[in-house]
This record gives C-alpha cells, sequence and structure tokens, in this order.
C-alpha cells in the first residue's frame, strides 16, 4: 500500500507531462491545464498523507525499489525515503506548485504552446520530488540535473527571442559548471564509504572510520554545486536572467523548487558539513556576502521581475549564512516563509505585467492600486513579510538567522542586518513605484488596466495568508518546526534561543532597520516624488550598481570571449587547414591508385610474370640471410 501510495506520489507529474507531450494539444488549452493542475493536487494530498502518518508514528518510510548498482563492494539500491525533511519539502514543493499550475491556466491561456508549458512544469515538478525523496545522492544527482533541464527548457519557453535563449544558455551551463563540483563530491564520498546512501553514510560517520581530509573536500565540492544550484558567489548572474522566462516560471524556480535544492542538499549532507567546520565557515561568508551584494543591486534594478530575483538572491545568501553558522532548522524556517511571500511577489508581479500588457518596467507603472487591489494587498502583506514586519513569516525567520549570527559571529550579524534593510529599501521602493502615486504608463495601458482574473487572484490570497501566518511553525516558546526536524539532526545539540534581554534587543534592532528602511523609500518615492532616472542618465556609482558591478562584463571579458576566440580560431583557421592536409593525403592516395590499377589489366601471363619475379625475390632473400 505505502510503495503504490509512494509511486503516485512521484510519477503522477509524469503521467501528467507525457499526457501533455502526447495529447495536449488535442483535448485543448483547458484540459491542458487542468490535468497538468490536477497531477501536482494529487501529489500534494499524498504528502499531507505521509505527513499526517509520520507525525503519529514518528517512523521515516523507507522503501528500496530495487537492487541498482553493484560493483565490487560497492553497493547501492533505488530507494525512497520519506522522513521529516523530506515531506517537509514535499508540502511547500507540490502545495505552491499546484497554486503555480492553477495560476497559470489563466495566465497562459492565450499562449499557442501552452499545453508544452504545462508539460515542462509537470516534468519539473516530477524531477524536484525525485531530488528531494530520493534515498542516496545519485538519485538526488538524477533529480538535480533534471531540474536544470527543465529550467532550460522554461527559461527559453519562447525561444524565439534570442536574449531569452541566451538566458536559457546561461542557466544551464552556470548550472554545470556547479553540479561538476557536485559531481566530483559524489564519487569522493563514494570511495570513502563504498556507498552513497544517506542512512548508511551517516552511520559511517559515527562509527569513525572515514577520512576526514577527503571529506571536508567532498563537502567543498558539494557546496560548490549548492552555488550554482542556489545561486551563491560567485555562480549568481544566471537568476536574474532567468527572468526571461514566463512569470509562473520564476515564481515556481525561485521559490518552491530548483533554488532550495542547494539549501536542501546541504541540510540532508548536515552529518557531513557538521564534522567540516572549515567548510562550514566558507558557506556561511559567501552566504553573507551574497546577501548584501545582491540586496545592494536590487536597490537600483527598475526591472520588477529583476529586483525580485536579486531579492532571492539575497534571501538565499542569508539561508546559506544560517547554513554555515549549523542552524539548518532555521534555514529551512527561512526557506519555507520565503516559499510563501516569494512566490506570491512573483505571481503579483505577474498579475501587474499581465494587466500592463507585458510591460516589466517599474518607471513605466504606477497607481495600480485602485485598479488592483487584490494585487496590492496580496504584495503589500508579502512585501511586509519579506522586509521582516512583525507579525509576518519572514520577521520569525529572518530574526532567527540574525539572532544566531549574532551569537555565532557579530560580523556576519552586521552584514546580514545591513542586506535586510536594503530589503525593505528596495522592496518598498518596488510598492511605491508600482502602486503608488499617477500611471505613468500609455493612455490605450491606462484605458485598460484591470483586476486580474479569480484564477490568478485566488493563488495570491491563498499565499498571501500563508505569508502572514506561516512564521507560526516555530513561534519562540513552541519551536514546532525544530522539534519536527530533531532527528534529522540527531548529532547536533540544539539549542533554543531563549527569549531575553539581549534577544529582543536584536529583535527591536532588526524591526528598526526594516521601518528605517521603509522610511527611507517612503521619503524618497512617495514624498520627494522620485522616478528613478532612464538608463542614459544613470550615472555615478548608481550606474555602476544598476550593471550589477559589471560582473556579467567581467565574465564575457574572462571566460566568454576568450572561448569564443578559441573556437573562432578551430573553425576559421585550424579546421580549414587540418581538411586541406586530410583532403592533400587523399589525392596522393588517389594518384597512387591510379598508377597502381594500370598494372591490373587482366593479363594473366603478366600476373605469373609477376608471381614468379616475387617468389624468385624471396627464394634470393632468404639464401643471402
Amino acid at each position: 500500500m505505502e510503495q503504490n501510495l509512494v509511486l503516485l506520489l512521484l510519477l503522477t507529474p509524469f503521467v501528467g507531462f507525457l499526457f501533455n507531450v502526447f495529447f495536449g494539444e488535442k483535448v485543448g488549452k483547458a484540459m491542458s491545464g487542468a490535468i497538468g493542475t490536477l497531477s501536482i493536487v494529487v501529489s500534494f494530498v499524498i504528502s499531507i498523507y505521509f505527513f499526517m502518518q509520520l507525525n503519529q508514528t514518528g517512523k521515516p518510510i523507507q522503501i528500496s525499489l530495487f537492487d541498482w548498482i553493484s560493483v565490487s563492494n560497492f553497493k547501492l539500491d533505488f530507494g525512497i525515503l520519506l522522513d521529516q525533511l523530506s515531506l517537509l519539502w514535499l508540502l511547500f514543493v507540490t502545495g505552491i506548485g499546484s497554486l503555480i499550475h492553477l495560476y497559470s491556466i489563466s495566465y497562459m491561456h492565450d499562449d499557442e504552446n501552452m499545453h508544452k508549458f504545462f508539460a515542462y512544469l509537470n516534468l519539473f515538478v516530477f524531477f524536484m520530488i525525485t531530488l528531494v525523496v530520493g534515498s542516496n545522492l545519485l538519485i538526488m544527482f538524477i533529480g538535480w540535473e533534471g531540474v536544470g533541464l527543465c529550467s532550460y527548457l522554461l527559461i527559453g519557453f519562447w525561444h524565439k527571442n534570442q536574449d531569452y535563449n541566451d538566458a536559457a544558455k546561461k542557466a544551464f551551463i552556470m548550472n554545470r559548471i556547479g553540479d561538476l563540483g557536485f559531481l566530483i563530491g559524489i564519487f569522493i564520498l563514494g570511495s570513502v564509504f563504498s556507498t552513497l546512501d544517506f542512512v548508511q553514510m551517516e552511520n559511517g560517520l559515527n562509527v569513525g572510520t572515514a577520512n576526514t581530509g577527503m571529506l571536508g573536500l567532498a563537502a567543498l565540492c558539494l557546496f560548490i554545486g549548492a552555488c550554482g544550484k542556489s545561486a551563491q558567489l560567485p555562480l549568481y548572474t544566471w537568476l536574474p536572467d532567468a527572468m526571461a522566462g514566463p512569470t509562473p516560471v520564476s515564481a515556481l524556480i525561485h521559490a518552491a523548487t530548483m533554488v532550495t535544492a542547494g539549501i536542501f542538499m546541504i541540510t540532508r549532507m548536515n552529518f557531513l558539513f557538521d564534522i567540516t567546520p572549515d567548510v562550514q565557515n566558507i558557506i556561511a561568508i559567501v552566504g553573507a556576502i551574497t546577501a548584501l551584494v545582491a540586496a545592494t543591486i536590487g536597490l537600483a534594478q527598475n526591472d520588477i521581475k529583476k529586483v525580485l530575483a536579486y531579492s532571492t538572491v539575497s534571501q538565499l545568501g542569508l539561508m546559506f549564512l544560517a547554513l554555515g553558522l549549523g542552524a539548518y532548522n532555521v534555514a529551512v524556517f527561512h526557506v519555507i516563509t520565503h516559499a510563501f511571500f516569494k512566490a506570491c511577489l512573483f505571481l503579483g508581479s505577474g498579475s501587474v505585467i499581465h494587466a500592463l500588457h507585458g510591460e516589466q518596467d517599474m518607471r513605466k507603472m504606477g497607481g495600480l492600486k485602485k485598479a488592483m487591489p487584490i494585487t496590492f494587498w496580496t504584495m503589500l502583506i508579502s512585501t511586509l513579510a519579506i522586509a521582516g514586519i512583525f507579525p509576518f513569516a519572514g520577521f520569525w525567520s529572518k530574526d532567527e538567522i540574525l539572532i544566531t549570527a549574532f551569537h555565532e559571529n557579530k560580523v556576519l550579524w552586521i552584514v546580514g542586518s545591513i542586506a535586510s534593510i536594503m530589503t525593505a529599501f528596495y522592496m518598498f521602493r518596488l510598492m511605491y513605484l508600482t502602486f503608488f502615486k499617477s500611471f505613468r504608463g500609455t493612455e490605450e495601458q491606462k484605458h485598460h488596466l484591470h483586476e486580474s482574473p479569480t484564477l490568478i487572484t485566488i493563488p495570491l490570497i491563498v499565499l498571501a495568508i500563508l505569508a502572514t501566518i506561516g512564521g507560526a511553525i516555530n513561534l519562540p516558546g513552541s519551536m514546532w518546526l525544530n522539534h519536527y526536524l530533531e532527528p534529522i539532526f540527531a548529532t547536533v545539540s540544539h539549542e533554543e534561543h531563549v527569549l531575553g534581554n539581549t534577544e529582543y534587543m536584536l529583535m527591536g534592532i532588526a524591526l528598526a532597520g526594516a521601518i528605517l528602511g521603509i522610511g527611507l523609500a517612503f521619503s524618497k518615492y512617495i514624498k520627494q516624488n522620485v522616478v528613478p532616472n532612464e538608463d542614459n542618465e544613470i550615472k555615478g556609482l548608481t550606474k555602476i550598481v544598476y550593471n550589477k558591478y559589471y560582473v556579467d562584463e567581467f565574465y564575457t571579458f574572462l571566460i566568454v570571449r576568450p572561448i569564443n576566440g578559441l573556437s573562432n580560431f578551430f573553425r576559421t583557421t585550424l579546421e580549414p587547414a587540418l581538411s586541406k592536409t586530410v583532403f592533400k593525403l587523399a589525392n596522393v592516395t588517389y594518384v597512387m591508385a591510379n598508377q597502381g590499377k594500370k598494372a591490373h589489366n587482366g593479363s594473366v601471363g603478366l600476373y605469373l610474370f609477376a608471381f614468379v619475379i616475387g617468389v624468385c625475390s624471396i627464394i634470393i632473400y632468404l639464401f643471402l640471410v
């Protein structure tokens, strides 16, 4: 019974993918969207069932489907592991995934390839589920590569635009760089443990038979893989460009699936990272710097989706800061709340873009509050949550990260706090430029302004509610999430923060910082009514930040151009030279063949004469020797 349900949980999205690939165009857009959405809802319902069962029994579900690999002393099963961590991920992957699918039915209704879009979405969720439920690193790697493939397909979905194709290729290639590190880490762990099964590797560490030097290298390689998938320095530049895909794709990648894979992998492998403190320090430092750098870039962006993209990179940096400090449960807490408010924000931005017929520049928006009240209020709630305003979900999870950082490393706490203040500023900058003052778009756009259809607003309302109350899963005093995840971190000592004077002071500082950021944005964009300059008028430091510190240009200069130059050399110089050499050798062979064929004239006497000459030559040679 359990095995059948697990297979149904895993394979239903894949069946939805197959249906839309082969029959989606024939059955029509409405049926295609309904089947695609229903397939994810079924997985969500089964996830709830297993979650409730685990809460009652406390026993993880382990299923070995078949013997997979057996080479010498290396053995691996194709197995499924449903424990506290995987079920928690399944709930928001399939739950938020269902809302995004529902949203997409209306958002993508006018697209001629809607069935293909839902096929890709279903495949994306299938691979993410595979990544989450696998009992070993190799199954995780299958899902890991699968979501990378689907991100390529979805980012470049509107492939007639070459810029979108370039963004898709950029995401694919940068993720392959990180994935190489992940793969090397897998090989090292396989050689050390003779298995890649999570439970067996943890048991191997418990008996103390492992080589800590090799494990440190493996942990570093795994972190490189996480940097690619979860967009950390220096492999973060693909994520803002991923905005090229339709908005539901942005919500799925940024909130519920792909970018959380790196956090999931490190959390799953916590037993490895706990014994490699140097790698943990690197993770914390990289996370803090990423959070700050991305936040500064977000200050000057004018594309509504680019602001949210750099916000995602910054929030992921805070999660990695928590991971590096060993606070895995805190990182998971922020992953969950971030999934709520960031999905709402991306879908809300899609609602705005939908109403403005594709316009994404905030300088051409404004005054949308009255025309789009549901979109405004849901985005406002989620913006308050990401800014860290009490009592919304982001306040609780972000404060947990900052409190942990304060106790472990004051410098990283300062960096994280500055990034959080900037977050409040640029997110309310987004709200003020989009929804307040007068409309700055065209008269035609103004005439057609309206609230989005019900299938778009319902997911927004649900996600806004979750962004409001989501922090309740780990409130001080109850700490339900910490207790729930405790079996996953059995080797870690959990000391819950007692809310003393220091903690209340830190919460007050964080809240004051958020209010300060909001106040600065209000002063500049409401009181002073500032509208950002056009691109050609941006100067000074703002221009540097607006152009993202020219990191993309640096990568182009350092990597892309040399590779292009080398490929051009091979194509225009080396390949023609080699071709000429081959053709000349062929000509020599042809000439020799032409001369040789003259001797083959069909004369039996000539052949006998040649035979006698040959035999005599051999006899003379043997005699002389």
